[in-house]
């Protein structure tokens, strides 16, 4: 099921998080990811790529007195051969961060363990449009988020971001503007 078709468990189990919402600005997203990898959307690993404990006290700190019953098990496990990639991203992120705050700290952990999906980042997060990848970033990595100018897909921006402070040269046209795959950096994602 793409992120994109929202089904009526997902629907039902949003709306009944954002019920009990924390009032904090990153409960609507973390109640679409939540929503949608129960119903076996996105890309999301086992505990959405946090701890069991990590994943626990996300969904408390946002859902307080939520019954969320059985935890799913999509048996996606985060790849151990990737984790450095995950921690790279993470710091990434880190270092633009908002504020020093836990909820900032799983945004970052949830937003690197969803770049491991091969669709877009706000697909494979299971999110329900870009427009809430975007808000997401803005609200908790603001500076990181401001050097998206050209609006570049998330995902490839993130991974140029993380070339780029280690001063590797990926793309093969010295401007973006002059590139044969402009489009599929900073085209629409349908």
């Amino acid at each position: 099921m793409a992120a994109t078709s929202r089904d009526d468990e997902a629907e039902w189990l949003y709306s009944q998080l954002m019920a009990g919402a924390a009032g904090t600005g990153n409960d609507q997203v973390v109640a679409c990811i939540y929503a949608s990898w129960s119903s076996g959307a996105g890309a999301m690993p086992d505990w959405l790529g946090l701890t069991p404990v990590g994943f626990k006290r996300l969904m408390a700190h946002h859902f307080p007195g939520a019954r969320l019953g059985a935890t799913p098990n999509p048996g996606r496990a985060l790849p151990v051969a990737r984790r450095d990639e995950v921690e790279d991203l993470v710091r990434l992120m880190w270092q633009h961060r908002a504020e020093d705050s836990l909820t900032v700290r799983w945004m970052a952990e949830l937003v690197a363990a969803g770049c491991l999906g091969s669709d877009h980042l706000w697909q494979d997060l299971g999110l329900w449009s870009r427009a809430d990848l975007t808000a997401l970033m803005r609200r908790n990595f603001p500076s990181l988020a401001a050097l998206n100018t050209k609006d570049m897909k998330w995902k490839r921006f993130l991974y140029r971001q993380l070339c780029e402070t280690e001063g590797i040269r990926l793309c093969r046209s010295p401007s973006c503007e002059e590139c044969c795959d402009y489009h599929v950096c900073f085209g629409p994602e349908d």
